[in-house]
């Protein structure tokens, strides 16, 4: 267990300052300018709806210098415009002048209490400015905004303000939201993929303190070892949580699975790994995998009718089981029923679109029925699939991480 860890993230992993967002925040203010000043109703009217829109079209000419003195005599105008409060706020933001954005973006929220997105610029200031308020303001601005950028700069902030106070759950919650909202960005990615790694090792380390020789301890370093590529070791420490409690949810299952992976066709240890399945069966109730690691075994074994039998059991007891599908969609290849297997590669790949097998096989029933453009889409996919693939397996290597088996296996024949 790693015991060099920082107790808090590093900074660097919350991307912060002016970002995107924020020229997307005075794109959308400029937008609303025009439609806003006609219903100011103040003896000026048409003098502040004039600068308004003056300003609008400096900001959409990326020319804040000239919004600013437009927004000044709107001020001058109209004291309590929000509006151009709100721009100015945001012209100060984007610049760094934090404090005298905190006071522009607090009268026009004082002024408007509807404008979340100001609301959403303040809290972040308050955030810089070291105010302890900023919470209160983040947290209502991130559950109202709708603005995409917006909000993934707010959720950002405030899941460093969450780390900074200690509050690892409630980090690991937003990032969980900032993952859903916008799942392919990388910065995102990486802040999860730090917080929830000490969100684990948090509880790993009160798992060490409060049970040390527990049963789950040892399945704990049993998994670990796996992921490291050590079965041998791995298969040692879950024997010893099974020796502590024989009757460990989900143990049996993954002492069968290390075995069955540190030999796949050894027959002694096929047979030793089909005991802990059927073990697994007998205690967890939830059998489909263990099913499905019995299927493997017949299947190994070429006891093709003992193998599909164990499929079909999975498949019924979980149809979204993905091995299942595989294994069903292999034996049909095999009997020479394409148009049958195509129904569960497809339901294979709807569970997990980036399986290579499922598309590699899903190609091969597709030529067998002479569908060439289907099939050539579903090869080209996994040549895609597996170059991704191979390319994370060579960054798993670099971090002394093995990748699962069926990561690493690629269909040599569609008759397997």
């Amino acid at each position: 267990m790693r015991d060099s860890r920082p107790t808090k993230l590093h900074a660097s992993a919350f991307p912060f300052g002016p970002s995107p967002a924020v020229a997307v925040v005075l794109t959308l203010l400029a937008g609303a300018l025009a439609a806003t000043a006609a219903q100011t109703g103040t003896p000026h009217a048409a003098e502040i709806h004039d600068h308004l829109r003056k300003a609008a079209e400096y900001l959409k000419a990326k020319d804040p210098d000239s919004a600013v003195k437009e927004f000044d005599a709107v001020l001058a105008l109209d004291p309590n415009n929000a509006e151009a409060h709100a721009n100015l706020g945001v012209v100060a933001f984007f610049r760094r002048d934090y404090r005298n954005a905190f006071q522009y973006l607090r009268k026009a929220v004082a002024i408007d209490p509807s404008l979340v997105k100001s609301q959403a610029l303040l809290g972040i200031c308050e955030r810089r400015l070291g105010d302890p308020s900023a919470r209160v303001l983040l947290e209502k601005s991130f559950a109202k905004l709708k603005d995409k950028s917006l909000r993934l700069q707010v959720g950002l902030e405030l899941a460093s303000l969450y780390d900074q106070q200690g509050d690892t759950g409630a980090t690991a919650s937003v990032m969980r939201s900032l993952v859903d909202l916008a799942p392919d960005n990388v910065d995102v990615l990486f802040t999860a993929q730090r917080v929830y790694s000490e969100l684990a090792d948090d509880t790993l380390n009160k798992l060490a303190v409060l049970a040390p020789g527990s049963a789950r301890m040892q399945q704990v370093i049993a998994d670990r070892l796996v992921n490291g590529g050590d079965l041998a070791r791995a298969i040692e420490h879950y024997k010893k949580a099974l020796q502590i409690d024989p009757h460990l949810p989900g143990v049996h299952f993954e002492l069968g699975e290390a075995i069955l992976q540190s030999s796949p066709h050894d027959t002694a240890i096929q047979a030793e790994a089909e005991k802990e399945f059927e073990a697994a069966e007998a205690i967890d109730g939830d059998a489909a995998k263990a099913e499905c690691g019995l299927g493997a075994i017949a299947s190994s074994q070429s006891d093709t009718d003992r193998a599909f039998t164990h499929y079909q059991r999975a498949y019924k007891l979980n149809p979204n089981e993905v091995e299942a599908q595989l294994g069903l969609a292999r034996f049909l290849m095999m009997q020479q029923k394409p148009q049958e297997a195509i129904k569960y590669l497809q339901a294979a790949i709807q569970v997990d679109p980036l399986n290579s097998e499922a598309h590699y096989r899903l190609a091969s029933a597709y030529k067998r029925l002479q569908m060439d453009d289907q099939a050539q889409k579903e090869m080209h996919l996994f040549q895609e699939i597996k170059k991704t693939k191979d390319q994370v397996k060579d960054l798993y290597r670099q971090m002394n991480i093995k990748p699962k088996v069926q990561d690493d296996e690629v269909p040599d024949s569609d008759q397997q």
